[in-house]
């Protein structure tokens, strides 16, 4: 259930109503917004007794029940659009991020070089794989350590926040070293413990959906790392697995629609791997900005041809200037802040 404090109220009147709700046996999660303030009250509703006579206290404007299995991530319990702050840098709301860089990390020159360029196009995040989960053990796993160490090296260079991928629980405290961002991978997203070992980081986590998930499963994968303490998730659509061969994925657009209606939580399109080819990644980002997303994360390589890793999905510099360049019209009409 919801419990929702009127407008202004001071926090020693919203501790009383946490105190109140953990006394009638659920855990308390305070979810604060620009004007109001709720108090998420998790636990089986057929065990513990209603909230409902909180609505004596006059510092509550209602309780109200729940009906989604995600109680944190829904629209029900905090109905304006959470906006992530990565370090100084928003997500969310009227800022439209967007996250660019290599597939994988491969060599310092490699990633310095796509850093200063996506930048100078107008990234505002870099993405770079130091670990990568590949179908094949005989395929190039990332590098690592050193892939990690490039990432700072590149953030001190240019400026810009890392989203980095995790792998596993016991890397949790390692990547988030360098992660400004944690990345959890399509085929972690079901993944329960490691999802919550990203949530106690602390940091902001990119969760993508997951292969064959309904949309559903993906909030509800979301909903661990809320329910864990970590209220920065950021949603990424990146193709789902369908009957189609055309594309390497099917990039579900419908699913930025439903999840911009069901959640508050900030939602990014991967159109490179949405489909993993690099001649449809400029449409299917301009029909991710009219759709409301609210970033995107984007494959950028300086010879995609050379790349170690998906390079046939990945585009070049003078190929991101001009993706970005278009997307101007749509950002303006959509009415969202920060170049593209």
């Amino acid at each position: 259930m919801i419990v929702v404090i009127k407008p202004h109220t001071p926090p020693d009147l919203i501790a009383e109503v946490i105190a109140e709700v953990e006394k009638l046996g659920y855990t308390a999660h305070t979810i604060s917004g620009a004007l109001q303030t709720v108090v998420a009250a998790i636990g089986d509703e057929t065990t513990h007794t209603t909230l409902e006579s909180l609505n004596a206290l006059p510092q509550v404007e209602r309780v109200m029940p729940v009906q989604k299995r995600y109680k944190l991530v829904s629209r029900e319990s905090h109905p304006e659009p959470t906006v992530i702050d990565v370090d100084g840098v928003p997500v969310g709301g009227s800022a439209f991020a967007v996250i660019a860089g290599p597939c994988s990390v491969e060599s310092e020159e490699q990633l310095l070089t796509t850093a200063h360029a996506v930048k100078a196009a107008g990234a505002t995040l870099l993405r770079g794989g130091a670990y990568k989960p590949r179908t094949s053990p005989y395929e190039f796993q990332g590098l690592g350590q050193e892939g990690l160490r490039l990432l700072r090296l590149a953030r001190q260079e240019t400026g810009l926040k890392i989203v980095t991928e995790l792998l596993s629980e016991y890397d949790a405290d390692l990547v988030a070293g360098t992660a400004d961002v944690l990345q959890i991978g399509a085929r972690n997203s079901q993944n329960f413990r490691l999802l919550i070992a990203a949530a106690k980081t602390g940091k902001p986590i990119l969760l993508k959906r997951g292969l064959s998930q309904r949309i559903e499963e993906w909030l509800l994968s979301a909903e661990y790392i809320l329910s864990a303490g970590n209220p920065n998730v950021m949603l990424c659509e990146r193709g789902i697995r369908t009957f189609e061969t055309y594309t390497r994925n099917t990039l579900d657009l419908a699913a930025v629609a439903v999840a911009k209606r069901e959640s508050h939580l900030p939602v990014i399109v991967d159109p490179s791997q949405g489909c993993g080819r690099a001649d449809l990644v400029p449409s299917l980002c301009a029909g991710a900005v009219a759709l409301g997303a609210d970033g995107l994360i984007i494959e950028v390589h300086p010879n995609p041809a050379e790349a170690l890793s998906d390079g046939q999905q990945q585009v070049d510099f003078k190929s991101f200037g001009r993706l970005m360049d278009s997307l101007n019209p749509f950002l303006k009409v959509m009415g969202r802040t920060g170049k593209a």
